[in-house]
């Protein structure tokens, strides 16, 4: 094609049918659609053959240029809007998506049009190198960018004019842009909408000498977002501050708050906010809160048929302790939401004491720490046993005293409920010892424990297999990561009269861990490698998430 020939809808379709991506039937109807001067051709043709990422793969390959699946995530849009004018963007319908030394990337859905090229390169004094990129992606991505980027600059401004410099600190300013300007407003909704967007479960925004630094955590793991100036990222968590009805004007101490606010498709989600005061300035963290958490059955959060029979079984019991430990983030709460859940009827008084609350669930009593008034886990907890309750859901059990009223209401009839922080579930017997739980308390209260990790799901759109499992591609649906979504494994030690002889004082871990497996307790190892083997996951995950299951040899034997 000759340069700056824009792709035409009838020149693309006999290349389409030969490369069997459309039939003749298809190509017939496509060519007697009206030209149309705002649609991108292949939009057109998404509308009637296979997906438009697809088309834009293929595009790329037919012109023989490379093929960019736009992901938000990996670019460093402060970097990269400055690099040319929203007008000149959107007349070439352009984006530039990485920048070095030498070269600037820019992505296009027009790969013959080259007009822009050489005056971009002149101003930049870079190369250009080219990308085909779907052209919806590029559109939405030109008026995001864009807008954050004037509400950033608009807002950061505001401080550097001249009626805002304090005189007495020979121009440097303390002051911020206010938090209800509406250029602070539109910077949090995108924050909020596209945290959303990318499924995020926290959103981490974080003041640093230079710049403000926001994080998004997906799956897990923790991802750059954007990069705002100091006085901005102030502006930015006073604005969340007040929206969470906290104290605004303190700075010096941690604060919590909550904000409940819709998701694009109009569902309800709520936010927990903490901050914490850092050297430069107030680091905030909010927590995503999913409603449809409290709706997951135990098959969605990846409990096994065997280990739901376990789990079950102890839950079903009158009285006695269960526990459910691991790290921060490991899903416990999902655990215990889902199972209150359950537990929940109408015949029971099921009450909760939690710090916080993490989610706000009709079905049973909660209970929210205080601990500015003196209302503890444990003082919570001997307040709850003169309200009738039958079933008691503690948030964590984390000094002697809180261990000692759970045991006492284990002792005097009722269920308890609650999570520790132990790698495995054997080592929930150390831990209550070493709060100070005698061994023969221990014994006959506690009825079982459940330790737990999260996995990431490999993307079931772009999973191949490999070996005996499967590995981690990339494509639209998961954004290029090879997974979408987390699940549970689970390692469930049911106290029987065999394990409870193991309890002396001093207990040994390992003898415990041996004896458990022996009466049929699978690994946290072992339960991530059956996940691998039914192609749900893949090793280097369950490795990265699990301990070393020292009884057998932890990496191939998983019967």
């Amino acid at each position: 094609m000759p340069a700056d020939q824009r792709l035409e809808l009838h020149q693309l379709l006999p290349a389409l049918v030969d490369g069997k991506l459309i039939t003749p039937e298809v190509a017939q109807r496509l060519s007697a659609l009206p030209a149309s001067n705002t649609q991108h051709p292949l939009e057109s043709i998404a509308a009637l053959g296979p997906n438009l990422e697809t088309l834009t793969e293929w595009l790329a390959q037919h012109a023989g240029q490379p093929y960019l699946r736009i992901d938000p995530l990996k670019i460093d849009v402060a970097t990269v809007v400055p690099l040319m004018s929203h007008a000149f963007a959107q007349r070439h319908a352009i984006l530039a998506v990485a920048v070095d030394a030498q070269t600037v990337t820019v992505a296009s859905a027009q790969p013959h049009v080259t007009s822009w090229e050489a005056g971009l390169a002149q101003v930049l004094k870079r190369s250009i190198k080219r990308v085909v990129a779907n052209p919806q992606d590029i559109t939405r991505c030109i008026g995001e960018f864009y807008r954050l980027a004037k509400s950033v600059s608009g807002a950061d401004q505001k401080v550097a004019a001249p009626g805002n410099v304090d005189l007495l600190n020979l121009g440097a300013s303390d002051q911020e842009p206010d938090a209800n300007d509406a250029h602070i407003v539109n910077i949090v909704d995108w924050l909020l909408q596209y945290a959303f967007a990318q499924r995020a479960s926290d959103i981490h925004i974080e003041p640093c000498r230079e710049q403000g630094r926001v994080r998004f955590r997906i799956d897990g793991l923790l991802h750059d977002v954007y990069q705002f100036p100091p006085q901005v990222t102030m502006a930015v968590v006073s604005r969340l501050k007040s929206l969470g009805r906290m104290n605004v004007a303190e700075k010096r101490r941690p604060q919590d708050g909550r904000v409940k606010t819709k998701s694009p498709a109009g569902a309800e989600v709520e936010l927990r906010l903490s901050t914490l005061p850092t050297a430069f300035g107030e680091k905030l963290v909010m927590r995503i809160f999913d409603p449809q958490v409290l709706l997951k059955g135990f098959d969605q959060l990846g409990l096994s048929s065997e280990d739901q029979q376990r789990w079950l079984a102890m839950t079903g019991q009158t009285n006695g302790i269960i526990l459910v430990t691991g790290p921060t983030g490991s899903g416990k709460t999902s655990t215990l939401y889902t199972t209150l859940r359950q537990l929940a009827t109408r015949e029971v008084n099921l009450c909760t004491v939690e710090d916080p609350i993490e989610m706000v669930e009709p079905a049973f009593n909660q209970m929210q720490v205080q601990h500015n008034i003196d209302l503890t886990f444990a003082s919570g907890i001997r307040a709850l046993l003169r309200q009738d309750p039958d079933i008691i859901m503690i948030g964590e059990i984390r000094d002697q005293e809180t261990a000692e009223m759970a045991i006492q209401a284990a002792l005097t009839g009722h269920l308890v409920l609650s999570t520790l922080h132990t790698n495995d579930a054997p080592s929930a017997i150390s831990r209550l010892q070493e709060l100070g739980i005698a061994h023969y308390l221990i014994k006959a209260t506690l009825l079982g424990v459940m330790a737990q990790r999260l996995v990431r799901v490999l993307c079931p759109h772009c999973k191949r297999a490999q070996g005996e499992g499967h590995e981690a591609v990339g494509c639209v649906e998961c954004r290029n990561s090879g997974y979408r979504g987390r699940a549970g494994v689970y390692e469930i030690m049911v106290l029987n009269e065999a394990l409870k002889a193991l309890i002396t004082p001093g207990a040994d871990v390992q003898a415990l861990r041996q004896a458990a497996v022996a009466q049929g307790m699978c690994s946290l190892r072992r339960a991530g490698l059956q996940k691998v083997e039914a192609g749900l996951t893949t090793l280097a995950e369950v490795l990265r998430v699990t301990p070393g299951d020292s009884v057998t040899n932890p990496l191939f034997v998983t019967r």
